[in-house]
Formats: structure tokens, sequence, C-alpha cells
């Protein structure tokens, strides 16, 4: 089994990736933390750490000044970068301090995944130990190229899927597709398809307002089962 650590400022955000981690065959949540100061202390506090999904935008210091002072005190767990921060400076400045992967927000719970197989198979790769031929090396690289996330229905788009996704999981209370478009600046009816579409695969419930003229309303919230 492998243990994660999932590191977002956002407690909502951080229980959500926490739960897709859970729904990949092989992986754990091992903690969960919030700034840089609870992820370097769950990192020395847990007994095992193999991965960390670390968000770049913490209160206290940044994904990478974690991963540099992980590096300064030794501690070798593997880190995924998780995150809204997609200048190519800070991709490349991750790289350079060797995070194995780097998933950009908004995602769907199908990019997680395609990542995190990724990485269950290059531990495979890597746990069979002693020298490598060139074909191995090969392998053992692409096994971090994880595959593209599978695609939605003919004529969705992921990026807008995650828009409305990202909507009913900061919201307060249940939403109508109305309050969504206005939200994330869609029009209604593409708010309205797309939640259609999160409610059939489970991820979205359906609850019905009443109002004085007797037709019901259609609103929608985030089904703590996803």
């Amino acid at each position: 089994m492998i243990e994660v650590l999932v590191v977002d400022d956002d407690t909502r955000v951080a229980r959500v990736n926490a739960a897709y981690v859970e729904k990949v065959p092989g992986f754990h949540v091992a903690g969960q933390a919030h700034s840089a100061l609870e992820a370097l202390r769950s990192v020395e506090r847990l007994p095992r750490t193999d991965l960390i999904l670390l968000d770049h935008y913490l209160p206290d210091r940044t994904g990478l000044e974690v991963v540099q002072e992980m590096r300064r005190r030794g501690l070798e767990t593997d880190v995924i970068m998780v995150t809204a921060a997609r200048d190519v400076s800070t991709v490349r400045a991750a790289m350079r301090q060797g995070a194995l992967q780097y998933l950009v927000k908004p995602f769907a719970f199908a990019g997680l995944r395609a990542k995190l197989e990724a990485y269950a198979g290059l531990r495979r790769t890597l746990d069979g130990g002693g020298e490598a031929e060139q074909a191995e090396v090969d392998r053992i690289f692409g096994a971090l190229s994880a595959p593209s996330e599978p695609g939605l229905p003919k004529g969705h788009s992921p990026t807008t899927a995650e828009l409305v996704r990202q909507c009913l999981l900061k919201a307060d209370g249940p939403l109508s597709a109305q309050e969504i478009a206005e939200r994330t600046g869609v029009s209604r009816q593409t708010a309205q398809r797309y939640l259609k579409l999160l409610e059939r695969t489970g991820r979205a419930r359906l609850t019905l307002k009443y109002g004085d003229a007797g037709r019901p309303e259609h609103r929608y919230e985030w089904s703590s089962r996803t």
C-alpha cells in the first residue's frame, strides 16, 4: 500500500483529493496538512509517507520551499505537485527540485488517477533493484509518463466540468444552474448540461426546491460520497 500525505491550504479541496486517492487501488491516505509547517511535521511524524500531493500556494511557505526544506532535512519522500500554479518558472523549479509529476488545477478524478497509477508503475519498476541497461532505464523514465485523461462524453470539456465541480465543492449549500452559471461565467444551458452529467455519474446530488408557483427548481450539491 502506498501511503500518501495530501497537502492543500483549502481543507475542503484536501478532503476531496484525499477521497480521490482512496478510490485508487493500492493507495492509502496517511494524513492531510493545510500549511507548510503542518506538511513538514506530518512527514517527520508519520511512520511512513511514500508520496506527497503538494499544493504550491500555502499560507506560510510555498510548496517548492517545502520540498527544499524536506531535502535539507534528508527527507526523501516523493512529491507530486497538485496546484493552480501554471507559470513555466514554477514548473521548471519543481522539475529541478525533483517533483515526479505536476498536475495543474482544476482537474477531474481521472487526471489524478492517471498520475497515481503512473507513480505506482514507477515504484513497481524500481522495486527490482540491481543494475539497469539502457532499455531498463528507458522503461523507468517511461513509467513517469501518465496517459492523457480519458475523455468526457462527446461535446464536454474537462476544464468546464472541473469549473462546475469546484463551484459545487466550495458552495455552502445546493445551487441552481443559474447560480452556477453566474459564478463560473458559463451559460445557464452549459451549466445545466454539466450538472446533469455530474448527477448521472454520482458526483452531484439533485434536490428540488418548490416555489410559490409550484414548479420545482432543480438544485445541485457535491455528493459527499465522491
